[in-house]
């Protein structure tokens, strides 16, 4: 497998507006295993005051809240994906993204990049973060 290096990312200066403006965000692979990355990350950020809807193939809640099998099915705007799969992945999430309409940042964690759909992502207006973990930009943003 060859590693990508992302051609397409936010600044510090645009994650800082990112996390100010959001307030939905929808967690794409979170697990509803306590010791995984997504569930970790998605805990912190609803604590933080965010909500929190989680994308996966199955449970029926996760973090107390409902869980989506896909972006599509949630009735409700959406501000930010935030992305825990594999870079492959990512193209059906951009798509899905892109379909919705109302996403605005397209986030994809630590050593998940994958450039073509994210130019696609910011292509369409979305604000477009790689290969960065957002409780990490969040905890730093905090100080």
């Amino acid at each position: 497998m060859e590693c990508e290096f992302p051609s397409v990312n936010s600044n510090k200066k645009e994650i800082q507006e990112i996390f100010k403006e959001i307030k939905t965000i929808a967690v794409v692979g979170l697990s509803p295993d306590e010791s995984k990355a997504s569930h970790r990350v998605a805990a912190y950020l609803k604590e933080s005051g965010y909500k929190i809807v989680p994308i996966y193939p199955k449970e029926e809640t996760i973090l107390g809240e409902k869980v989506y099998r896909s972006l599509k099915e949630i009735p409700f705007e959406v501000d930010m994906v935030d992305i825990f799969r594999k870079p492959k992945a990512l193209d059906d999430v951009a798509d899905a993204c892109i379909q919705r309409g109302d996403i605005k940042v397209f986030w994809s964690q630590i050593g998940i990049v994958n450039n073509e759909a994210a130019q696609r992502a910011k292509d369409t207006g979305m604000r477009v973060v790689q290969n960065l973990c957002t409780m990490v930009e969040h905890k730093a943003l905090e100080g």
